[in-house]
């Protein structure tokens, strides 16, 4: 199978895959996988992609995104392979879809403010939803599991929130966030693992449903306090480097006053 000189980039790509994938002369590791071993890559190459505009590093995004594209790709391939669908489908779903969910720009609705086109927008999830639920008519059915835990908890409480199962104001989930931290400190009194784990799950999930009232996304705001950790956590070493020692031979008082030294400085 030759790949052509003169096509469209995503036809070349799709060709490049199709090689990669024929058990007459493709790549050995390529044949060998499946959705299932492929789906960690694809969960590893969003997160880059992420990164990526988080460092605002534009040709870095360029390569990310080409790595997604290239899952993307690779699921199609299998899948045609199997017979279940071919790229084609999946480009011509998700035109549907956005087509589906945006009446005030392909449709005759009228209704183009902001709150109606997430109302529309929500209710036609909602249709959606329900329309694959196989059965299940919870209003949190189809949240999937696979999220990071922190984005999957936001998403459970913003749809429990859309039917009114939520605190009317913020200082109802801070006085909860107090409440869950209290039980946590009774958890660490008792020495008993299992309801210690049991109670930081339920601080956290709190946690999280103040970052929702708050309008903050949790997995984001936890994202760039690691960041932050990790610059001020360098500076200590670059620090005490410099001073002759380092974080494995400083006590814990060297090192904090290393630590505000690097705060201060607003790193």
């Amino acid at each position: 199978m030759r790949v052509p000189d003169q096509a469209s980039a995503i036809d070349r790509l799709r060709t490049v895959m199709a090689r990669l994938r024929d058990p007459d002369g493709g790549c050995p590791w390529d044949l060998e996988q499946d959705f299932r071993s492929i789906a960690r890559y694809t969960i590893e190459e969003a997160y880059e992609v992420v990164d990526a505009i988080e460092r605002g590093d534009m040709a870095d995004l360029k390569e990310e995104l080409g790595d997604l594209l290239l899952q993307v790709v690779f699921h199609s391939q299998m899948a045609e392979e199997a017979g279940h669908f071919r790229f084609e489908d999946v480009a011509e779903a998700i035109s549907e879809k956005m087509i589906r969910r945006h009446p005030h720009v392909f449709g005759s609705a009228e209704e183009r403010d902001a709150q109606s086109q997430t109302r529309a927008w929500e209710a036609q999830k909602a249709a959606e939803r329900a329309a694959k639920a196989d059965g299940d008519s919870s209003v949190l059915a189809n949240v999937p599991v696979a999220l990071p835990a922190l984005t999957r908890a936001e998403k459970l409480m913003k749809r429990a929130a859309r039917v009114g199962f939520d605190w009317p104001d913020v200082a109802g989930v801070l006085a909860k966030v107090d409440e869950e931290l209290a039980e946590v400190r009774e958890a660490v009194a008792e020495g008993d693992a299992t309801h210690i784990h049991e109670e930081i799950g339920d601080l956290l999930s709190t946690v999280v449903n103040a970052a929702r009232k708050l309008g903050v996304d949790p997995e984001t705001a936890l994202r760039d306090s690691n960041a932050k950790f990790e610059r001020r956590f360098i500076a200590v070493e670059q620090q005490l480097m410099q001073k002759g020692s380092s974080v494995q031979e400083a006590d814990l008082d060297a090192m904090e006053a290393e630590w505000l030294i690097a705060k201060t400085g607003g790193l």
